[in-house]
């Protein structure tokens, strides 16, 4: 059966991730305690694993509050790991390892950082997602590439349509705004906006096929007429788009 699945809001608008099956139970990064704690506390759930997508502190500042209270073991990617807390599962992309029991597939998306993962769970259909492909949006490029996180985005693409996208901010509010002016006859994104905002649906999750229908950073085929970019290549597509969004 596929593991539960519980956003926990966190900061001003950090997602963190508590999955839950096989008898144990895991967070997918740590932006802040007390809201988490709580959380399980509620739920009489034990926290055995942290497991962190990039090193920036609104993923990992929790950490240590966390391990203090529960326990629980640390993993993140073995190439970042100078950056990260202390990991007790170093983890490298292309491979694989339990999580709640379930594999999980260990994902480069580098390019919001260089080092960031997302971690995919084929068989309850998940990918935690953090600040690489996010809803209706994509992370800043800080330290990659446009080049590098389109390479990112492909490979997050490629999982099949039905995958929950798991990301780590709620941006909806700014990051439909950008995708409004730059996609202005989408239907579909015109409704996911207008549900968004009467509150008939959540931020995150959303299916990789909603993403593919209505997140400007997917549809570069799709806007690149209306770009001047007809002629361009994916990748430059995509980093105009990205230069759009910083500017916006």
């Amino acid at each position: 059966m596929p593991l539960e699945l519980v956003p926990v809001r966190c900061l001003t608008d950090n997602y963190a991730w508590l999955l839950h099956g096989n008898g144990q139970t895991a967070l997918i990064d740590a932006p802040e305690a007390a809201p988490i704690l709580h959380e399980l506390s509620a739920r009489g759930w034990s926290l055995d694993q942290i497991a962190l997508t990039h090193h920036h502190a609104d993923h990992i500042q929790a950490v240590p509050e966390l391990v203090k209270a529960t326990g629980a073991r640390i993993i993140g990617n073995a190439q970042d790991a100078d950056r990260l807390p202390p990991l007790d599962q170093p983890v490298h992309p292309g491979e694989r390892f339990a999580l709640c029991g379930e594999e999980a597939h260990v994902i480069d998306v580098s390019g919001h950082t260089i080092g960031h993962v997302a971690f995919h769970l084929p068989v309850s259909d998940m990918v935690f997602t953090a600040d690489s492909l996010m809803a209706l949006g994509c992370g800043r490029l800080f330290e990659g590439d446009a080049e590098t996180m389109w390479a990112s985005l492909t490979r997050l693409n490629a999982l099949p349509g039905q995958t929950l996208i798991c990301s780590g901010h709620d941006y909806c509010r700014g990051n439909g705004a950008f995708a409004l002016s730059v996609d202005p006859d989408n239907a579909a994104l015109q409704q996911r906006l207008a549900e968004t905002a009467a509150g008939q649906r959540p931020c995150a999750p959303s299916t990789l096929a909603e993403e593919r229908a209505t997140n400007p950073f997917l549809r570069v085929r799709e806007l690149a007429e209306s770009l001047g970019l007809s002629d361009a290549g994916d990748a430059l597509v995509f980093a105009e788009l990205r230069a759009r969004k910083d500017r916006f």
